[in-house]
């Protein structure tokens, strides 16, 4: 393909169609099922599926259909299904993926900036949603009409948005059962749910970790008594979880002491690893505010990036029982929960991990103390098979001619349960696992944006590839 013809319409299409429907999407608050329950009722998943179905629709890929496909119970997915190019038709489907549903406005946001008000400043859109992963489908839906108006050519393509990724896609598995026979043989698949270490150059997800999650009770009272006449006399539920979590994950170093958590990490991954560190020194450590003095909990880049992709972690992201501070009387309180959140190697096991952390945590408890275990969730990582020939030469070509900077892997720490369905589901498929969030974008946070030149180097990039697919 002719890249300045690729280029000239990715940018036209970002300028003049992309932004202004993506930042009409930011201002509708379509939160996933996991935060709003009442999601049918409330309208706004239904909303960005319709806002954005009629964006494609209007879109002029010859031949294409647009649907929204409703499965009895379960939030919608949006299809985009575009027909091969004349003497493409035998390379099987492309599968390019995204999501319509948001994470909550969480409060903090800065001064004239806000979760569902879009606000493009510096070549920034701000907005929940807009890096993660509202401009997923525009930004696939593009890559396709720059292939087409550039003289390329591209499999049959098919854009699935979903609206369930924030709350661990607990539909997709049946969305992808009940579309099988449609999609046919996927090949090649396109996620552009992720991101890299930097604004600089086209960075690939090659791994990411599974999920174990569990609320663990611990309840030693019939009901709260003074502390003053019940210490030391009752245990504390604070220490009785304390306890416990010790069998877990060591204090001091935060390593996770279950086998049934932990793997040997691959070699490749390791180079990788060190690689990455390379050429982008510090962007691990230096990601995130840390508060102070606070320093990351190794001074060694690579071992943060294994940290963070290869390694299991522990972190306690909710509690109840508390009172706040302000409201804490002298009181020894009868139950305490918390809410544990395991990040797991690509390749573990998650339900035998699940299964070991539960056993750790009801097994001879400290004062025979009552163990409640709720809320458990479990979910496999995945790891990207190797670079099929033509798709290792048309990332070079696309490092040279679009970003002129050599691309990179990373594992990510996150979840998208969606690569480990369709990693199961579709074993010969190649992975091009990528997309426009970089260390200091703010997904889950406030103050989300999206980088809206980097966004359009990875439109391009698609576009290139979906050729080379198409001709390997």
């Amino acid at each position: 393909m002719e890249q300045r013809t690729v280029s000239d319409t990715v940018q036209q299409v970002w300028q003049a169609d992309i932004l202004p429907s993506l930042s009409r999407l930011v201002e509708i608050p379509a939160l996933s099922p996991a935060f709003d329950r009442d999601w049918a009722k409330t309208g706004q998943l239904d909303a960005a599926v319709d806002h954005v179905r009629a964006w494609l629709a209007a879109r002029r890929l010859p031949g294409a259909g647009v649907e929204v496909v409703r499965l009895e119970g379960r939030s919608p997915v949006l299809l985009l299904d575009v027909p091969a190019t004349p003497g493409a038709e035998d390379r099987g489907t492309v599968l390019l993926y995204g999501h319509l549903d948001k994470q909550p406005p969480v409060g903090g946001w800065s001064d004239g900036l806000g979760p569902w008000k879009p606000v493009i400043e510096d070549g920034r859109l701000y907005g929940r949603g807009s890096a993660d992963d509202g401009y997923a489908g525009y930004a696939a839906t593009a890559a396709l009409e720059a292939v087409r108006t550039a003289g390329g050519a591209h499999a049959r393509a098919v854009v699935l948005l979903e609206t369930g990724e924030e709350s661990g896609s607990p539909d997709l598995p049946a969305y992808l059962e009940h579309l099988s026979e449609r999609l046919g043989e996927v090949t090649f698949v396109v996620c552009l749910d992720s991101g890299g270490n930097d604004y600089e150059r086209l960075w690939l997800t090659t791994s990411l970790r599974g999920l174990a999650q569990v609320h663990v009770t611990a309840r030693v009272l019939d009901s709260a008594q003074h502390s003053g006449l019940a210490t030391g006399i009752v245990p504390s539920t604070v220490r009785v979880l304390r306890r416990l979590l010790e069998r877990i994950e060591d204090s001091a170093t935060g390593k996770i002491l279950l086998a049934e958590c932990n793997v040997e990490i691959p070699a490749n991954r390791v180079a990788e690893a060190r690689a990455t560190a390379e050429v982008a020194p510090g962007a691990s450590a230096g990601a995130y505010p840390l508060h102070g003095a606070t320093t990351p909990v190794s001074g060694d880049e690579v071992e943060l990036l294994l940290n963070n992709s290869w390694r299991p972690t522990l972190e306690v992201i909710g509690a109840s029982g508390f009172p706040e501070p302000a409201e804490a009387g002298n009181v020894l309180r009868d139950a305490t929960t918390l809410a544990l959140s395991f990040r797991l190697p690509p390749t573990a096991d998650s339900a035998a991990a699940l299964n070991a952390i539960e056993k750790a945590l009801t097994t001879d408890v400290p004062y025979s103390a009552t163990i409640e275990i709720t809320g458990t969730e479990a979910a496999d990582g995945w790891n990207a098979p190797d670079l099929a020939p033509w798709l290792s030469g048309a990332l070079e070509t696309v490092s040279d001619g679009v970003f002129g900077k050599p691309w990179r892997g990373v594992g990510l720490g996150g979840s998208i349960p969606f690569m480990g369905l369709l990693g199961q589901k579709y074993p010969r498929a190649q992975f091009l696992v990528t997309g426009a969030l970089g260390p200091d974008s703010n997904a889950h946070v406030p103050d989300e944006w999206l980088h809206l030149g980097h966004a359009q180097r990875v439109t391009e990039a698609v576009a290139h590839i979906l050729d080379a697919h198409a001709r390997g």
